[in-house]
């Protein structure tokens, strides 16, 4: 017997593209993510922060300043955990993988996925782009001038809403991530174009060791977390019945285990935030699990999620 798909309530949720034009080469190393987050949080610290205090927790702005609200949001006490770092209202979305260099007028793009309070500060995300794409990305610092913005609509064709020509920002009407009503969800396959991540006790799962289980319950626990920070409250879920109920997927995994390195400016070490790549079908009574993976193809799954880490494509039958 098929389980009903739970109703999800619409979430505000847009993905933007940026544009640039290379004005110095831009060096990009494998997964840009981590140097795009770094020039950007820069950036937009540089245009935000009033009282300049080396450090944010101090600052008697910390609850109104628009810098931590959407780069690193201070810590709160919530119903499914204690965070000392709730998820950014943000995540990177890099064009691909792979390194290599831009040269000067060559085109460097990529994604960026806002909500929460973001979504009402694009035009000062906007601005701190312009700023980090004027200072220096990446080694040698490359520069860029950013050429256009599109709004990328959860079902039409994109929307060209700024360009250095218009000199303003077209206001666009968001269209909410409402999750498709499937008769029938007996079998779907992930495509992970990043990195996924899932941990166990502050490890990372093994391709040998991943579950769909385990990635079915990452995908909603995920979904209900931003829904209760960033959309009207929790999911009306059982967590529980999902559990057991995850624990009857089938998977066939056609996975490969991909390294990444990154270095973190800010605590000054070399990190390694590996993970799996490839194709994950499942089998099995997906439809109380169909609403959470649908959202992750914007949210994205699993650990490092704001480098654009875990994200992927879903493919699915429409019985």
């Amino acid at each position: 017997m098929t389980s009903p798909q739970p109703m999800l309530p619409p979430l505000f949720l847009a993905r933007y593209r940026f544009q640039f034009t290379v004005t110095r080469p831009i060096h990009l190393p494998d997964w840009s993510g981590s140097l795009l987050r770094g020039a950007f949080g820069h950036a937009l610290r540089r245009l935000s922060c009033m009282l300049r205090q080396p450090e944010c927790a101090d600052c008697p702005l910390l609850r109104t300043c628009p810098y931590p609200a959407i780069f690193a949001p201070p810590a709160v006490e919530h119903e499914i955990q204690r965070f000392s770092q709730p998820p950014a209202p943000y995540l990177m979305e890099p064009e691909k993988w792979g390194a290599c260099t831009l040269q000067t007028g060559e085109t460097l793009q990529f994604d960026m996925v806002l909500m929460g309070r973001a979504l009402r500060e694009l035009p000062l995300i906007i601005e701190a782009w312009k700023n980090a794409a004027q200072h220096g990305l990446g080694a040698g610092e490359g520069t860029a001038q950013l050429r256009e913005i599109f709004y990328l609509p959860p079902q039409n064709s994109p929307v060209s809403m700024y360009s250095p020509e218009n000199k303003r920002l077209v206001e666009i009407s968001l269209q909410p991530v409402i999750c498709p009503s499937i008769a029938q969800i007996d079998e779907l396959t992930l495509r992970f174009i990043s990195p996924l991540r899932l941990q166990e006790d502050g490890h990372p799962l093994s391709v040998e060791r991943l579950t769909p289980g385990a990635l079915l319950l990452a995908a909603v626990r995920r979904a209900a977390l931003i829904h209760n920070l960033y959309g009207n409250g929790t999911p009306d879920w059982d967590f529980k019945a999902l559990a057991q109920q995850a624990a009857s997927v089938e998977g066939e995994k056609n996975l490969h285990w991909r390294d990444w390195t990154r270095r973190s400016a800010r605590q000054k070490q070399t990190m390694q935030l590996g993970g799996v790549m490839g194709d994950w079908k499942l089998r099995g009574d997906l439809q109380a699990f169909f609403p959470a993976l649908h959202l992750g193809t914007w949210l994205h799954v699993g650990k490092e999620t704001v480098f654009g880490l875990g994200r992927y494509t879903l493919e699915y039958n429409n019985a």
